[in-house]
């Protein structure tokens, strides 16, 4: 286990008990595969947690359908009524806030975030990347990795830091690129590895925190 874990500190916006369930907040963008992908792990009693709430910045956006099947609350914050980012994370870490959560999943969350945001959950902001960081941080890491033409690439869940796809490392999984592969074909192999490892990664922040909690 990767010394990164060392670095998690107790949330400061809630006072849960030893052996509750960790409290998400999902962010998402898009189709929300990830952000179900959690749910369904949740169900399954794989992943000690509860999903209290989902913002998205889009509206319309499959990620919403998914929440609301669940009976998941869903918040829409568009960034276009925010005049500067940080603004706009001063308003999600308000709503966060009122639903006490306590780690927070960025799950095909597309907008770069501020210090607002990191400061508010430090060590407990996560995110989920498709390659294998340090390579190909950024947009279109797939388009990247074809581009490169390595054998293999992969996905990777980390903490976030203010630079982008910088923070430590969670958990990563490796995929291995076909010669045929095109970045649909590629991608829909590496999704399937992130729905596996962000779960996993989520288990492992809350078994630390639970840890914590008893601590205090």
């Amino acid at each position: 286990m990767p010394d990164t874990y060392s670095l998690i500190s107790p949330a400061p916006t809630t006072n849960m008990q030893p052996g509750s369930p960790l409290i998400l907040g999902i962010m998402a963008s898009g189709s929300g595969s990830n952000f179900e992908a959690v749910a369904i792990a949740i169900e399954n009693g794989d992943l000690h947690a509860k999903v209290a709430v989902l913002i998205h910045n889009k509206p319309d956006i499959q990620a919403i359908d998914r929440a609301q099947k669940r009976g998941i609350p869903t918040v829409f914050l568009d960034h276009l009524n925010y005049a500067t980012r940080a603004e706009l994370d001063r308003a999600i870490v308000a709503t966060f806030q009122t639903y006490q959560v306590e780690c927070v999943v960025m799950a095909g969350w597309m907008r770069v975030i501020t210090q607002v945001l990191i400061d508010a959950f430090p060590d407990r902001l996560i995110n989920i990347h498709p390659s294998l960081l340090p390579s190909f941080p950024g947009i279109h890491a797939i388009e990247q990795a074809l581009a490169a033409k390595v054998k293999i690439t992969g996905c990777t869940v980390h903490l976030v830091s203010l630079e982008v796809d910088a923070g430590p490392i969670l958990v990563q999984a490796a995929v291995p690129v076909l010669p045929n592969d095109t970045s649909e074909t590629l991608h829909a192999r590496v999704q399937i590895q992130e729905h596996l490892i962000l779960p996993q990664a989520i288990e492992l922040l809350a078994q630390k925190i639970n840890t914590d909690r008893i601590s205090l």
